[in-house]
């Protein structure tokens, strides 16, 4: 029996619950859900996550109500009633409340402002007691894009350590919302670590202790954190790095495992964090590095959920319903649409070896990474330690990494792909051009056909 979108829903709920109480410590046991509260002027909230319980209110038209609302969850939450101007905002364990008069009767509609937390399923209902119904406006998929929107830079390659001893390495990230476009005429305001889709690549030896301090913009909407697949400790350290805008957390670890492994946000919702750009590499060379070649790059692949028809041009906002589904309106490569490719394009000379460090941020599709008309010499698989040889398509998980290392033997331009192709056409491709004088005895054109092309 097919699964449908309600229990899709509520399964991935539970992860994502699961997922809080690992990554940042246990929360309050919530009270027993009830379906809708009794008439009263005393209203009493209770905000988990991701709920209000109750979720349907019931008060008399035409007396003061107090409204007071608990968060009992362990991230930030709050209360908007927008026919009321009501707009609560406790910290976790806070509890604050208000007082308003409802003179006409209806059912106003209530939710957390928190990008993701409504659809997750932190809304409700008011209902005033009485005749009436007031009913939501629909929100329009797109809005104008910002006067000055740019592209998003593309973040560097760390080069290779080249230390023979452990040290101690002190690494600044700064988690930052940036609105920026995402393909032709379509923006989407990212968030990101220090500006860059994917984040900075960290690179350190196995054996280091790193310093990692982490900054969230004081003009970011949200709490933003970290999870380092290469640390060993509490969440990947993310239970200590759950910041509010314009504070900071810093922890130290050690580099115990040699491979490269994917760091990325671990604030509920998760998959939302991460879809709008909170991923990157951390790559631990093992001791006396990995085998050297001419030029290295750095690529991640990311899937993003846009509300609205695909293709629709303005700013656009995260479908959280699509995101749930597993349904993407677009997969990039270093997030956004033509990133590497034309101008952008990776660069190499006949006869040169490139590596390319290669993650999937995700957070849902896998892929099967692929150059066409290359064949990998060497893959780390999932970043492990030792490669394997000759390897046409290697797959990569969501939240994994690994390592290619290929030589390039003849010029032209190279496509770097997820060989689920369907995904070509919604942005996964990259460009490697190689440049140098063809030689027969590898590629020899003997017949060109009209209109070749494919592999």
């Amino acid at each position: 029996m097919n699964a449908g979108p309600g229990f899709k829903f509520l399964a991935l709920l539970g992860v994502l619950v699961l997922l809080l109480s690992a990554c940042i410590g246990p929360a309050a046991t919530p009270a027993p859900s009830t379906s809708a509260s009794d008439v009263t002027t005393d209203v009493r909230l209770v905000a988990t996550e991701f709920k209000y319980d109750p979720a349907i209110v019931r008060v008399p038209v035409g007396k003061d109500i107090t409204i007071t609302l608990e968060n009992k969850g362990a991230i930030e939450h709050d209360l908007h009633i927008a026919a009321f101007n009501i707009h609560l905002v406790p910290k976790p364990g806070q509890t604050v409340k208000a007082t308003f008069r409802a003179d006409k009767p209806g059912t106003y509609d209530f939710e957390c402002t928190i990008p993701g937390h409504k659809e997750a399923g932190m809304k409700g209902q008011l209902v005033v007691v009485g005749e009436g119904q007031v009913q939501a406006q629909p929100q329009p998929a797109a809005a104008p894009v910002p006067p000055g929107t740019g592209f998003l830079p593309m973040p560097a390659v760390a080069p290779p350590v080249n230390r023979s001893e452990p040290a101690l390495v002190k690494v600044e990230l700064e988690a930052k919302e940036v609105t920026a476009y995402l393909a032709d005429g379509i923006a989407y305001t990212f968030w990101t670590y220090n500006g860059t889709v994917p984040g900075p690549m960290i690179r350190v030896r196995q054996g280091d202790t790193v310093e990692l301090t982490f900054k969230n913009a004081p003009d970011s909407k949200v709490t933003h954190s970290i999870d380092l697949h290469a640390v060993t400790g509490p969440g990947g350290g993310a239970r200590v790095t759950q910041v509010a805008p314009g504070q900071s957390a810093t922890f130290r670890f050690k580099a115990l495992n040699p491979g490269v492994y994917v760091y990325h946000c671990a604030t509920p919702m998760v998959a939302h964090h991460i879809s709008s750009g909170m991923y990157g590499l951390i790559v631990v060379e093992p001791e006396g590095g990995y085998p050297k070649v001419d030029r290295e790059y750095y690529v991640m692949q990311g899937d993003l959920y846009l509300a609205g028809n695909r293709d629709e041009k303005g700013l656009r906002s995260i479908s959280i319903e699509k995101l749930l589904d597993e349904r993407p309106d677009y997969v990039v490569f270093n997030g956004r649409v033509g990133a590497l490719t034309g101008d952008n394009a990776l660069k190499a000379k006949v006869g040169e070896t490139v590596r390319v460090f290669f993650g999937v941020g995700g957070p849902n599709l896998t892929s099967s990474f692929h150059v066409i008309g290359e064949i990998f010499d060497r893959v780390y698989p999932e970043g492990a330690t030792e490669p394997i040889y000759n390897v046409q398509t290697t797959l990569v998980p969501a939240g994994g990494a690994t390592i290619v290392d290929f030589k390039v033997d003849y010029p032209g331009t190279y496509v770097l792909v997820d060989h689920s192709l369907g995904r070509l056409e919604k942005g996964a491709a990259a460009q490697l051009v190689v440049e140098g004088p063809p030689d027969p005895a590898i590629f020899e054109v003997v017949k060109a056909g009209q209109g070749s092309g494919g592999h």
